[in-house]
Formats: C-alpha cells, sequence, structure tokens
C-alpha cells in the first residue's frame, strides 16, 4: 500500500515539465506579498500612525507583535486544518477574513482596534502561510520547483520595498490608512485567482491533535502578553498602565513563566503521543538530532535580531530624525533590497560550502553590521557607513534565514515537510515579535535611565522639575511632543531647552547600545552555527501532511554519520 504514493509521485514528476503553468506561484507570491506587508506598512507609517491615533510609538510595535504572535499561536494548527479540510478551500477563506482584517485596520479609530486587526490577521495568516507551501509542491517538480521555493523566500523581503515605496508615499501624502485599503483590494485579487487553481484533495485520514493546539495557542498567547507588556506594565515592578500586579510584581514577568511552563507541557505531551504512536499536532523528529535543534536556534536568533533591527531603525527615523515616511522608505531600501537578493542568490553558494561556514559567516557579517551602525550613527543618517551597515545587515540576515529554512527542510524526513513549515513559521513570527518587544523595552530602559542621571547631573534642571517627571513611563518622544509634555510643569524655557538637549542624547545613546547588544548576540549565534548539519539536496513530496499509517523515514543523524569509519 506505501508504494502507491510513491508511484504516482513519480509518475507525476516524470510529466512535469518545465512549461508549467507559473499561475500558482503568481498566487503564491501576490498572496505571501498580501500577508507580509502589513507589518512593513505598520513600521513606515509609524509617525502619522501615532499622531492620527494620539499614541506611543511604542504601541505601534505592540500592534506589530500582535499579528505576528497571533500567527505563532495558531500555525501548528494550520498546517493540519488546511490538509485536513482541503488546502485550497481553506486557503480562499482565510484570504477572505485577512482582507476584512485590512480593512479593520484602515478603519481603526484606537490602538485597541488596531490591536485586534492585527491580532486577527495573523491568526488567519496561520493558515494560508502552509498553503503557500503546498501549492508549490503540488504544481511543481526538480528545477522549476527549486526556483519557486527561491521565489517564496523572495517574497517576504519584496514584500518589505513594496510596503516601503508605496506605504511611505501613501502616509507621506493621501495617508498611511490607503495602504491597508490596497491589501483589501489584493485580497480580493488573490481570492478571484485562487478558483484556477487545481483543487488540493483533502486527507479525511488526517487526525487533527486539538488538544496539543490548544496547549501550543495557550503558550504563544501567554508568552505574548508577557513579551508585549515587558514595555508599558514594567519589567518587573508594576506600573500604573498594569491591569493588575501581585505583590507589585508586573504582568509582564507572571505571564512569560505561565507560558515557558505551559509550552513545557506542550512538548511532554508531544512525547508522550509520540510514545504511543498517536496523532499530534507537531512531529518531534523534525527536531530529533542536535544539528536539526542547532538549525533551530540560529534561525530564531537571527530573526530575533533581525526583527528588532528592523523596528528600531525606523523607530530611530522618524522619531528621532522626524524624517517623513517616504524618506524612511528610501532610507531603509538598502537594507531591505539586500535581504532580497541575498535570500534569493543564496542557493547558489549550497554546493561549495557547508551550512556550518555560510551560518557562522553569515552572523559574523550581522554582527559587523550591527556594530558599525552601533558606532557611526549621528543625527544624519545619509552617511556613508550608515548605508554600508544597512547593506551588510541585509546581505547577512537574508542569507541566514533563507539558509536555515533550506537546511532544516533537507535534514528532516521528506514526510513531514509540513511541519518544517510549520515550525519555521512558529519560530519566525514568535522569534521576531519577541525581537520586538525585548528591544523595545530595552531601549526604552536605557532611554530612561539616561533621561534620570542627565537630569540629575545637569545644573539646568531644577529638583522640583526631577520630581514632576515620571522617568519610569519615558518613552520616544519627539522634540515638540517633549515640549508639550513640559508645558504641564513647571520647568523654565531654559530648563526645557535643556531638557530637549537631554533627550536628544538619549535617545541616540539608546539606540546605539541596543544595536550594539544585538551584534554581541549575533556572535554568540556562531555557537549553534557550527553545530548545523550538512546540506542535501531534495524536492518536497506531493503530500505534505502524511496520514496517520503513512511510514516515515528514519531520522539520520549527521553527526553520528561523521564519527564513522
Amino acid at each position: 500500500m506505501s508504494s502507491s504514493p510513491q508511484s504516482a509521485g513519480t509518475t507525476q514528476r516524470a510529466d512535469a515539465t518545465t512549461s508549467a503553468s507559473w499561475l500558482p506561484l503568481i498566487v503564491v507570491v501576490l498572496t505571501q506579498i498580501q500577508a507580509s506587508f502589513a507589518v512593513n506598512a505598520l513600521t513606515v507609517s509609524m509617525a502619522p500612525i501615532t499622531e492620527d491615533l494620539d499614541t506611543a510609538a511604542s504601541s505601534v510595535g505592540t500592534a506589530i507583535t500582535a499579528g505576528t504572535f497571533s500567527m505563532a499561536a495558531f500555525i501548528l494548527l494550520g498546517a493540519k486544518v488546511g490538509a485536513r479540510f482541503g488546502t485550497r478551500r481553506v486557503f480562499q477563506l482565510a484570504v477572505a477574513i485577512h482582507a476584512l482584517a485590512m480593512a479593520g485596520v484602515a478603519l481603526a479609530p484606537t490602538p485597541t482596534v488596531l490591536f485586534i486587526a492585527q491580532a486577527s490577521s495573523g491568526a488567519v495568516i496561520a493558515l494560508i502561510a502552509p498553503a503557500l507551501t503546498v501549492f508549490i509542491a503540488t504544481n511543481y517538480h526538480g528545477a522549476q520547483q527549486a526556483r519557486a521555493i527561491g521565489l517564496l523566500a523572495a517574497a517576504i523581503p519584496a514584500a518589505g520595498v513594496l510596503a516601503l515605496l508605496i506605504a511611505g508615499q501613501f502616509a507621506t501624502t493621501i495617508g498611511w490608512r490607503w495602504s491597508f485599503w490596497l491589501m483589501v483590494a489584493l485580497g480580493a485579487v488573490n481570492l478571484l485567482l485562487s478558483f484556477r487553481l487545481k483543487p488540493v484533495p483533502a486527507q479525511p485520514g488526517l487526525t487533527i491533535d486539538w488538544t496539543g493546539a490548544l496547549l501550543a495557542a495557550a503558550s504563544i498567547i501567554l508568552l505574548s502578553f508577557g513579551f508585549s507588556g515587558l514595555n508599558t506594565w514594567g519589567v518587573w515592578n508594576a506600573t500604573e498602565q498594569a491591569p493588575w500586579s501581585v505583590l507589585g510584581v508586573s504582568p509582564a514577568p507572571i505571564l512569560i513563566v505561565l507560558g515557558l511552563v505551559v509550552g513545557q507541557a506542550f512538548f511532554l505531551w508531544l512525547r508522550r503521543r509520540g510514545a504511543a504512536g498517536a496523532p499530534r499536532i507537531f512531529d518531534l523528529r523534525v527536531l530529533a538530532t542536535g544539528a536539526e535543534r542547532a538549525v533551530t536556534a540560529c534561525m530564531a536568533t537571527m530573526l530575533f535580531v533581525g526583527t528588532a533591527a528592523n523596528f528600531l531603525i525606523p523607530l530611530y527615523m522618524q522619531v528621532v530624525q522626524g524624517l517623513s515616511g517616504i524618506e524612511t522608505s528610501f532610507s531603509i531600501i538598502p537594507y531591505t533590497l539586500s535581504i532580497f537578493l541575498s535570500s534569493t542568490f543564496i542557493a547558489v553558494l549550497y554546493r561549495r560550502f557547508s551550512p556550518r561556514v555560510l551560518g557562522a559567516a553569515g552572523f559574523v557579517v550581522v554582527a559587523a553590521a550591527l556594530a558599525l551602525l552601533a558606532f557611526t550613527v549621528r543625527g544624519e543618517w545619509g552617511q556613508w557607513f550608515i548605508v554600508a551597515g544597512l547593506i551588510l545587515l541585509g546581505l547577512g540576515q537574508g542569507s541566514i534565514v533563507a539558509l536555515v529554512f533550506n537546511t532544516l527542510l533537507s535534514a528532516a524526513p521528506k514526510q513531514l515537510a509540513g511541519d518544517v513549515g510549520a515550525w519555521r513559521g512558529l519560530v519566525h513570527n514568535l522569534s521576531g515579535s519577541v525581537g520586538i518587544a525585548v528591544a523595545t523595552a530595552f531601549a526604552v530602559g536605557v532611554l530612561a535611565t539616561t533621561l534620570a542621571t542627565s537630569a540629575v547631573e545637569n545644573p539646568e534642571i531644577s529638583d522640583e522639575l526631577i520630581s514632576e517627571i515620571n522617568f519610569d513611563d519615558a518613552d520616544f518622544l519627539t522634540n515638540a511632543q517633549l515640549e508639550e509634555v513640559l508645558g504641564s510643569t513647571s520647568a523654565s524655557d531654559a530648563e526645557v531647552a535643556a531638557a530637549i538637549e537631554i533627550n536628544e542624547d538619549a535617545r541616540l545613546r539608546a539606540l546605539q547600545i541596543s544595536l550594539l547588544g544585538l551584534a554581541l548576540l549575533s556572535l554568540l549565534a556562531i555557537v549553534p552555527a557550527m553545530r548545523m548539519p550538512d546540506y542535501r539536496e531534495g524536492e518536497l513530496p506531493a503530500k505534505l501532511e502524511p496520514d496517520d499509517d503513512d511510514p516515515i523515514d528514519e531520522v539520520v543523524d549527521p553527526d553520528r554519520l561523521e564519527a564513522q569509519p
């Protein structure tokens, strides 16, 4: 019985030619752009959103993490639901709901509505993302499939470039909300085109592990609220914005600990189900060897570092320098383009260098780029060293992200390609969201400490004014916003001028220290990079989610193979 699917797959590959229609790939790329555009548009539109919704810049970061955390919470379930009930049908429903969520962002009157709409969009992207890989696996084979996978990977940075150009222009001219109305229109186009895709048969023999899915979602939701609340609720001591506290302790660390405990229960559940031979929401054989766990560590570190830097840099440009959306877009384009190019062409190095060499070299490049930015960033962003640092950062980041996904996909049993894709989506969004949340909390913490210390040491600032300011509530403010805040205090004109000077220096110092911290974290990632397995070629199977009775290839540990004489 087990040889029949293989024979069918062999016949299908033999019949496949390079003349296969590119329509499925067009739908895949356009849908990936639809899914990825929103995050970049929010980042570029940070300044007008904060002004329009009368909120702090860090709250936009909270909205961004709402979408990515929501996707991470449901990505494991999304892969199974699509396979169980029919990939095309689930995909069409998810694309329609995502378009409605984008309409919610476009109409958002408050930060709360923005948060809810972004969270809703992330939840349905959890259904969209696995479907994109399925469409490639079922429509393309051989060299054409390899090109399709590369273009899918490149669609994410391509969406970033488009968002920088389009959202930046819209934010400066007709308004930031029109970027999301554009995504509503793109969602309608993708929905119509999807009816021309051939249906992917449902797998009624696939059992969904709902308990495992619930544990995974609960863990990530707890972590999401915990990390997102670090800045506003307090890293340890609860602030006035905290909804509740325990003996004065902020809810943020409590929720993070609870999330980790539930996460441990999730992995215990998977091991128990695996030992009993029962279906589970995620197959731990994807992470069976130390080499595969090292790949995950590299993936998580790079996405943490890259997403944090991708949030801090526009934050600095718009809040500190006062650049418009379109000016910010053009400043970041070298960085985004370098990600696109490196993720597209890194495959040409696979046959010459091992993943260990490429991974370690990539992290060295990322660390060097972040250090260059940290030591050379000043008030003028257009200087040559800054542009060079952004290009280097993009080259290293794009190479590593593409490398680790391909390496993990090649190392795991081919029948678990769907689990690999779901795991990649979970790590991608969870690490990226944590990166934004932690970087924001760290940068704001450095800012608050620097402001408090500088205010005490500055002879122009009186003790009376210092007593009126709560430095624990410090945030990245423009000079105009700071003047407005000080207008409600007893500050004199001389004190306002001194406070603006202190704020300018503190904002710059906070960015520099944050970038340097990310550089050190990148160097630390060289340790797991040296544990990555050798690259092995092979294309995706036609059926990414095996039914419960399908045989799975034995997991091979590359370290044991190397140890054999």
